[in-house]
């Protein structure tokens, strides 16, 4: 089959029955970025929602770094890990649904999550680097995610 000069070959796949030719969905990688940002969103969501609800009902804490903390009571904690969890949580659900403007809520409350666990290193470094962590991967993926590709 030959293609007119100027013009690329389409397969016989992608024509469709009247001789035009039909366009595509979205390739997978394409779902994959969305559907990983919300799935971490989701999950990241939910840590921080056990994680403000444990500081919420604890009495005391043991510090890692005593002479390096912020000024902060651990119910000042508990509820802004709460807040932000159920925030990240409904926001994965809606970044799911792969509407543009959820991609901004998407990126603003995991930058938000990610400063809030960096203030709340000194309590325990090693589950607010990891929550920290999973906020840098949702923000990679939804910075990269080319939403006009979805759209049929």
């Amino acid at each position: 089959m030959s293609a007119r000069r100027g013009q690329a070959a389409t397969p016989a796949a992608d024509r469709s029955p009247s001789g035009g030719t039909k366009r595509r969905g979205p390739a997978g990688w394409v779902r994959g970025g969305v559907v990983l940002a919300a799935m971490t969103m989701v999950m990241t969501g939910f840590f921080q929602v056990v994680e403000g609800l444990a500081a919420l009902f604890q009495r005391e804490i043991p510090l890692a770094y005593p002479g390096h903390i912020f000024p902060f009571d651990l119910t000042v904690r508990g509820i802004v890990q709460l807040l932000i969890g159920v925030l990240l949580m409904v926001a994965g659900f809606v970044v799911g649904t792969a509407r543009p403007w959820a991609r901004v809520v998407g990126i603003v409350l995991a930058t938000l999550s990610a400063v809030a666990n960096f203030v709340f290193v000194p309590y325990s470094p090693g589950w607010s680097l990891t929550i920290i962590s999973l906020d840098i991967v949702v923000i990679c993926a939804l910075c990269n995610y080319r939403w006009d590709l979805t759209r049929a």
